[in-house]
């Protein structure tokens, strides 16, 4: 019986005119010869499989470059009381965005398109829901979070504590900016982006970006002076190899200020 499975196999091939190693390249798939395959030749296949195919290298794509956004929320919340105080306006978030890209793209003369925010992320200490209803910001903040939600921003939460003090009560962020860094720096390993933006001004974050540095990852960070209390720290700048401070670029381009701001 297996001698006639044998013979019956071998008139088949004999039908079809290939055998196993033959398949491939009678579909138009060129395949490795068995043994030692020389430069040359791994080279012509490659060339003769684009040929077939109608592949054009010339117009072939080539990969986007990721954008990792991550935003201190105190800060930013800071540049928006600002914003609020003086001119009546706040960040838009989408638009924002959008600059960066168009930032990078017209630094790098690359297109826009090939330039994709892939993450984005948002660090905050918050009131529980009873205090934050007792303070009237409820609405508020779940007004906000529709934003980030709409702009597939993934928002990062503790609760903030209140402290009594000789001179009243402070209120207290513990450990938002120890996971802002830690998460920045862990995604920015696993998903190797070609651009980290960090919107903050705090000096704790001067080892953060060093660490990205060593990491070969480009780090811009996007800051924007209006008053003291959002004031970005002289190490920080230093550390950043690419530094965006929104007011000089409003002073540069007259038209920033509405395309990344709206009234309140």
């Amino acid at each position: 019986r297996r001698r006639g499975d044998r013979a019956g196999e071998q008139r088949r091939r004999s039908v079809h005119g290939c055998g196993d190693k033959e398949r491939g390249s009678r579909r138009g798939i060129p395949r490795l010869a068995d043994g030692a395959v020389t430069k040359k030749d791994s080279i012509r296949q490659i060339l003769s499989f684009l040929l077939l195919y109608n592949i054009n290298t010339s117009t072939m794509k080539p990969e986007q470059l990721s954008i990792g956004i991550f935003i201190d929320g105190g800060y930013y919340a800071k540049i928006n009381e600002g914003l609020g105080k003086q001119l009546s306006m706040r960040l838009d978030i989408k638009n924002l965005f959008l600059y960066v890209r168009e930032k990078i793209s017209s630094t790098y003369s690359l297109p826009l398109e090939d330039i994709q925010v892939t993450e984005a992320h948002f660090f905050r200490g918050r009131y529980r829901a009873n205090d934050a209803n007792a303070k009237h910001l409820l609405y508020s903040e779940r007004a906000f979070e529709d934003t980030l939600i709409e702009n597939d921003v993934i928002f990062h939460y503790k609760h903030l504590r209140e402290m009594e003090k000789k001179d009243g009560i402070t209120v207290v962020e513990k450990g938002i900016d120890v996971w802002f860094a830690l998460e920045t720096y862990e995604l920015s390993m696993i998903r190797k982006f070609d651009f980290v933006i960090l919107i903050t001004g705090d000096a704790d974050h001067e080892m953060l970006v060093r660490k990205l540095n060593a990491l070969k990852t480009k780090v811009i960070l996007l800051t924007w002076n209006v008053g003291p209390q959002a004031s970005t720290s002289k190490l920080l700048k230093e550390e950043a190899g690419w530094h965006l401070e929104l007011s000089n670029e409003c002073g540069k381009d007259k038209t920033l200020l509405n395309k990344i701001c709206r009234p309140l």
